[in-house]
């Protein structure tokens, strides 16, 4: 079990059956408007930071966690009974000891400046981005 630091968050997903703790603030905070971003979340973009897969641990539910290989190089995770996207990672490659944490499952509230918009090439057509974020397509 991880110990509970200051920089430890908690998060879960909607029924509470899923519950998780990251040992690392989030980085790489994005709001990705590719289109399987956007059908996992239902909505327009879905917002993740990222952690080393070695400061995540899943506290409850674990058996509650489902698997979906949506690309070839990337799974995600969302919760069997409640439907909640919580996590996306790469199987491979340069970021394959990373984790995305869906933003919106966590419960530790936290605040940053730096955030990005990516795969906004995709994005949907009824929706404008109108912050001070930068675009990435």
């Amino acid at each position: 079990m991880l110990t509970p630091s200051p920089q430890t968050f908690r998060g879960s997903c909607l029924c509470g059956a899923v519950h998780y703790q990251i040992r690392s603030r989030p980085k790489a905070l994005s709001h990705c408007h590719c289109r399987q971003c956007r059908k996992s979340h239902g909505a327009a973009f879905a917002s993740y930071g990222s952690v080393l897969r070695e400061n995540l641990q899943v506290v409850r539910g674990v058996e509650a966690i489902k698997s979906y290989q949506s690309s070839e190089a990337v799974s995600r995770q969302f919760c069997l009974h409640c439907g909640s996207s919580l996590f996306w990672s790469r199987q491979q490659g340069e970021f394959a000891d990373w984790i995305s944490v869906a933003l919106g499952t966590l419960d530790t509230t936290f605040t940053t400046e730096k955030q990005k918009h990516v795969e906004v090439t995709s994005k949907a057509p009824w929706f404008d981005i109108k912050d001070q974020w930068p675009q990435q397509p």
